[in-house]
C-alpha cells in the first residue's frame, strides 16, 4: 500500500513539474514578430521596456538594420556616430535580456533592398508589426495596413503629467539649436529645451517648465532656469 502511494505521489509530482515547465517555457513559433527598426534602437527606450516583461512577442533585428547603424557609427557626423554606436549597444544588450526573445535575422545584406522596404515586406509576409519612431515609416506602414508600435505613443500614454510652472532637477547635456539654449532629457527620453542654459552644459540645474509641444512624432518641453 505504501509503495502504491509513493508511486502515485511521484506521478503527480512529475505531472505538476511538466505543467509548470510548460507554463514558463518561452513560446517561439506562435509569438508575434516585432521587427525593430534603426530609430527604435537609437532611441534606446526599447531596452528598458523589454526588461519590464511587457514586450508581447519576439524582437527581430535585421542584420541590414545593424549594418545601417554600423555605417552611421563609422561616419564623420559626430552626433550621428555617437547615436548609432549607442544603438548598436542597445541591440547587443537586448540579446541578453531574459524577459524577451531577441533574434538577429540575416536577411541578406549583399544586394539588399532599402532597410525600410525590407522591414515592411517581412512584417507583411509574417503578419508581424514594426517597432519604430520614424514618422514616414509609420505612414507608409499604415497605407499598407501593417501595424506599428511607436514608443513615443507609449510614453505619452504612461507619462507623468507635468504642468507649466512645475520645477525639477535636470542635467544639461548639450547646447540647443536656438541661441542660448541648453538641452536635457527626462528619464523617458523627452527633450527639454532650457532657455539661457547653453553655458551650463554638464551641470544639473533646477528648471521650471514653461510650455509643452506634443505630437505623435514626439514631445518637447520648453523650460527656463528656475529662480532661487
Amino acid at each position: 500500500m505504501e509503495l502504491f502511494i509513493l508511486i502515485l505521489t511521484l506521478a503527480i509530482f512529475a505531472e505538476t513539474s511538466f505543467l509548470t515547465a510548460s507554463k514558463y517555457k518561452p513560446i517561439k513559433g506562435g509569438s508575434r514578430k516585432i521587427y525593430v527598426d534603426t530609430s527604435a534602437l537609437i532611441d534606446g527606450r526599447i531596452l528598458n521596456i523589454a526588461r519590464t516583461g511587457f514586450m508581447d512577442g519576439d524582437l527581430i533585428i535585421l542584420k541590414s538594420v545593424l549594418l545601417e547603424l554600423q555605417l552611421l557609427a563609422d561616419g564623420k557626423d559626430t552626433e550621428k556616430r555617437n547615436r548609432a554606436r549607442a544603438g548598436l549597444e542597445v541591440a547587443a544588450e537586448l540579446e541578453r535580456v531574459i524577459e524577451v526573445n531577441t533574434e538577429i535575422l540575416d536577411n541578406g545584406i549583399e544586394g539588399r533592398k532599402k532597410v525600410d522596404e525590407e522591414l515592411l515586406r517581412l512584417a507583411k509576409e509574417n503578419k508581424g508589426v514594426i517597432l519604430t519612431l520614424d514618422y514616414n515609416l509609420i505612414k507608409v506602414a499604415a497605407a499598407e495596413k501593417i501595424p506599428t508600435l511607436n514608443i513615443n505613443d507609449l510614453a505619452l500614454a504612461v507619462r507623468s503629467e507635468f504642468l507649466p510652472g512645475e520645477k525639477m532637477k535636470l542635467k544639461i547635456l548639450e547646447k540647443g539649436s536656438g541661441r542660448g539654449q541648453g538641452v536635457g532629457h527626462l528619464s523617458d527620453g523627452t527633450m527639454v529645451v532650457v532657455d539661457k542654459a547653453a553655458n551650463k552644459v554638464g551641470r544639473e540645474l533646477t528648471v521650471e517648465f514653461v510650455k509643452f509641444h506634443e505630437t505623435s512624432a514626439g514631445k518637447m518641453i520648453f523650460a527656463r532656469i528656475a529662480r532661487k
